[in-house]
């Protein structure tokens, strides 16, 4: 069975997978993270096996970061499905009650989207991610990762999917696709799949944005700024800065440029230099950043680059402005921060900086869906349709009207023989 015969498949069967009970679902993920855990010796080994495989192949160690599956990840998503168990029931809910006339009623209701395939890079965390958000959420699932951790995702698969047809969820609710040609295939599968969910490259991204008819959420990069104000707390910045671009390098929320006001400049950066080095971080700066501390000279490019690496960019400003006209031009809407004891300052930047996620005095690593309480993520988005950041539970229904009646038509209100009343119920 080629994926587009299996996508027709999965399309009949969603909407069997979105009438499923809560009930039926949360016992499915707890069958889930049961399993995970009594099979997790032999889902490291194949993880060990895929490290392997990649360091002989010169894989950069980002990516290998990403791909290690070891106790503390398997912890980490087993936390997530816990979470998620805890979490409302995102489907049937009520968002509307309206009485149109006498007898004749409206509602919208929460449903799944349907049928979500979701190709994502070398982390197989991201698998256990996605198939138990797509169980919460009543949605079918066919799922490919990257090619690297192909062993991995393959017992991850095997594990996930029988414990969620043990636990009562219909056969076919979950698929997964393994080869290159694959995507391509996927890629033409508009009238069975719903919705593409994205995780990888900005070339990647695009790639998949311009040869599907399928509607794509996701986002292409992740530049994300920190500005320093000039009323700054300094020694709260510095650690700041440090986490959001090394506590994991290689993620889209990791900070890529720094932006300074010039007034603190001379105090700051040497400090804040000092602390990168220490870091192993390479720091790339203007000549107004190079005369106050020794590194790289930045470009132009710099700042419309994502590193996922120990680098940074760095620049200074004159006021909060120019700071917020930055990213908003180099940006890619994805998280950014400023850093200031200014109450008024702090509000305006979050007001006018055009992103998914606008922090005040924390790390940009904080953008993640389960940092924000989400149980875990599909994917974080950047646009501005449907779901916007990190895609959790909400970003995976929509809804529809159901509207009951006793034998209204709609001649009767063109004619003027019946009026509409419209009250909320």
């Amino acid at each position: 069975m080629d994926i587009r015969e299996k996508a027709a498949r999965m399309k009949a069967v969603s909407p069997f997978m979105s009438a499923s009970s809560e009930e039926t679902r949360n016992r499915a993920l707890q069958a889930v993270a049961d399993a995970i855990r009594a099979q997790k010796q032999q889902i490291m080994e194949e993880n060990q096996k895929d490290l392997e495989a990649a360091e002989e192949k010169g894989i950069s160690a980002p990516v290998l970061k990403r791909l290690k599956f070891g106790e503390d990840k398997i912890q980490d998503v087993l936390a997530g499905i816990e979470e998620l168990i805890g979490l409302p029931d995102p489907l049937n809910r009520i968002t509307l009650a309206r009485e149109l006339d006498e007898g004749l009623r409206l509602y919208r209701q929460t449903c799944a989207i349907g049928v979500i395939g979701v190709i994502f890079e070398a982390r197989p965390d991201a698998m256990v991610q996605v198939s138990s958000l797509c169980i919460k959420s009543g949605n079918c699932a066919m799922l490919k990762g990257g090619s690297e951790a192909k062993r991995t995702n393959r017992k991850l698969f095997e594990v996930i999917y029988e414990a969620a047809l043990s636990a009562g969820l219909p056969e076919g609710c979950m698929m997964l696709a393994e080869t290159h040609d694959d995507i391509d295939n996927l890629l033409a599968c508009h009238e069975s799949i719903d919705l593409l969910i994205p995780r990888g490259s900005n070339e990647f991204v695009q790639h998949i944005m311009n040869n599907t008819k399928i509607p794509v959420m996701g986002h292409a990069d992740g530049i994300c700024h920190i500005y320093v104000d000039k009323d700054a707390d300094q020694e709260k910045a510095v650690p700041i800065i440090v986490d959001a671009k090394i506590q994991y390098a290689a993620a889209c929320n990791a900070v890529e440029t720094l932006l300074i006001h010039r007034d603190i400049a001379q105090t700051f950066v040497p400090k804040l230099a000092k602390a990168l080095s220490d870091a192993g971080v390479t720091l790339r700066g203007t000549e107004e950043i190079r005369k106050l501390a020794a590194c790289e000279q930045a470009t132009e490019e710099d700042f419309r680059t994502e590193y996922l690496d120990f680098i940074v960019s760095a620049k200074t400003v004159s006021d909060i402005d120019e700071a917020i006209d930055h990213i908003n031009r180099y940006g890619s809407h994805h998280t950014d921060c400023i850093i200031t004891e200014n109450r008024e300052a702090a509000e305006h930047f979050m007001q006018l900086v055009d992103s998914a996620g606008v922090y005040c005095n924390c790390s940009t690593r904080f953008a993640d869906g389960f940092r924000y309480g989400f149980g875990a993520e599909v994917g974080i988005s950047t646009g501005k349709i449907h779901a916007r950041g990190p895609v959790g539970l909400e970003g995976l229904v929509t809804y529809k009207y159901k509207l009951y009646g006793d034998g209204q038509i709609v001649g009767d209100y063109a004619q003027g023989k019946k009026q509409f009343h419209f009250k909320d119920l």
